[in-house]
């Protein structure tokens, strides 16, 4: 049903592919993310919570450096370790702090020299502008929906986005401590679509503000476009929300793989939380940029 449509899709859809380190740790975890550009001028739109991450990236970063720059003055004595159990509180790092977030923006342009962001105030909806580039690297841009009546229950609708990590374009070097990118390795990731129906709209002060979902949007995904039959964007996949069933068991003998066992289970439907594509308009319209409807 979405075969024509992903196409359509495809050429302006790219993703940011990231690598995390943790404190205390030399292990790199890949992760992925969603953006698709809406005009010729390298405009893109993502969630608000994607664009943080990658605004916060660097300050992050400069936080373990200045962290690292007083743990090297530490006597080596028996304080040695209280010491730098304060430094580590007063820093804010644990086990499982993240202490390096590194990015790269596929197939997006060229190059650039800077990149401004606008969060919307209360909608996981933010722009990316690149600039300072010479040449783009997408193809196409979003049209999205002229007419948001269409925007019903029951609806088909697809989305697109990098769910599922297999870069593997990244290192962990032990002389500057650091995680990088090399030139090595595979540096793309393939594409995941989910298509399901509208299950319902979701309102705020008597405004539409979003679109759910019969199926979850998928880590990664956030960012992508939620399309129809014709490639029409409309929305934005956000999160993914937990409804509970009720259909509890607990303690119930079973039959697994031919040996009784007792087991509980509390099932949830995953469903998808998307931008609804007027609070998208109206965002770039108020932002004066330029975008297609049809």
């Amino acid at each position: 049903m979405f075969v024509e449509a992903i196409e359509r899709v495809d050429p302006f859809v790219r993703p940011i592919l990231s690598i995390v380190r943790r404190y205390g740790s030399s292990e790199i975890i890949p992760a992925c993310s969603t953006m698709f550009f809406v005009n010729e001028q390298a405009c893109a739109i993502t969630c608000k919570h994607v664009a943080e991450q990658l605004v916060n990236s660097d300050s992050i970063h400069q936080n373990y450096m200045r962290f690292q720059g007083e743990r090297r003055s530490i006597p080596r004595d028996k304080n040695q370790p209280k010491r730098l159990e304060e430094l580590e509180k007063r820093y804010g790092l644990r086990q499982e702090s993240i202490i390096r977030i590194r990015n790269q923006f596929v197939n997006s342009v060229d190059q650039f020299t800077e990149i401004t962001y606008h969060f919307h105030p209360t909608q996981d909806l933010a722009v990316v502008q690149f600039k300072g580039y010479n040449q783009l690297k997408y193809n196409s841009c979003a049209v999205f929906l002229r007419d948001s009546s269409k925007v019903r229950q029951g609806r088909s609708l697809c989305r697109l986005g990098y769910p599922f990590p297999e870069f593997t374009n990244y290192r962990f070097n032990p002389d500057l401590d650091d995680i990088e990118w090399t030139t090595e390795g595979r540096s793309n990731t393939p594409r995941f679509p989910i298509d399901g129906i509208i299950t319902r709209l979701r309102g705020e002060n008597g405004e539409v503000i979003g679109i759910e979902m019969s199926t979850p949007g998928l880590r990664g995904q956030s960012g992508g476009p939620l399309f129809d039959t014709s490639g029409i964007i409309y929305g934005m996949q956000s999160s993914t929300r937990h409804l509970h069933l009720g259909f509890d068991i607990e303690d119930r003998e079973v039959i697994v793989n031919g040996r009784q066992t007792r087991v509980s289970n509390y099932p949830f439907l995953n469903v998808g939380q998307c931008v609804h594509v007027d609070i998208i308009k109206k965002f770039l319209r108020d932002l004066n940029i330029k975008f297609y409807e049809g």
